[in-house]
């Protein structure tokens, strides 16, 4: 699959929420902690190629992700997602470990996902600050963010890794 996204820095996330629901959006997923860890080759091979493996764990649900290189996009965040929901995530680690991946980098969220026709919006709480994440194809997340009142020189392509890593943030995990 294709994931197209912008982040939005916010300082109110609950009038956000309320402005989205005004305008008739679904509340998928209520106020949820999610920690997040990245898996790489010693030789960094995966971060080398701007690509990422994720293994998300939310309550007792765990999600990996596989994230393509960035495609070129001046405006948007673009590029292949490949997620699957995995059963045993002490096993899954013991696979990646297997495999040669080594966690990486660690960070956690609070999320609440929204849905707004088919766009969908996290309202995240990172260690950096609010933001919002919206998800979508380019015109829709526009208009959405038109209908917000948000300028798109607002727009953020990068992803909380970097952003992260450059507020010094970053949280690297013990030895595997």
């Amino acid at each position: 699959m294709l994931e197209i996204e912008v982040k939005i820095r916010t300082n109110d996330l609950q009038s956000v929420r309320n402005k989205l629901e005004g305008m008739g959006a679904q509340v998928l997923q209520e106020r949820h902690h999610e920690d997040n860890t990245l898996y790489d080759f010693r030789s960094r091979e995966l971060t080398k190629k701007k690509q990422a493996l994720r293994l998300r764990r939310r309550g007792r649900r765990t999600i990996l992700t596989f994230k393509g290189a960035p495609q070129p996009s001046r405006r948007f965040k673009v590029r292949e997602e490949v997620e699957t929901e995995v059963r045993d995530e002490k096993q899954a680690r013991r696979i990646l470990k297997a495999l040669g991946l080594i966690p990486v980098f660690e960070y956690a969220k609070q999320r609440t996902v929204l849905r707004l026709g088919r766009v969908r919006v996290c309202l995240d709480e990172t260690a950096i600050g609010n933001f919002l994440e919206i998800e979508g194809e380019r015109n829709r997340i526009t208009a959405l963010l038109r209908s917000l009142g948000i300028p798109s020189r607002d727009m953020i392509k990068r992803d909380y890794v970097e952003m992260l890593q450059e507020a010094g943030r970053a949280k690297r995990p013990g030895p595997a």
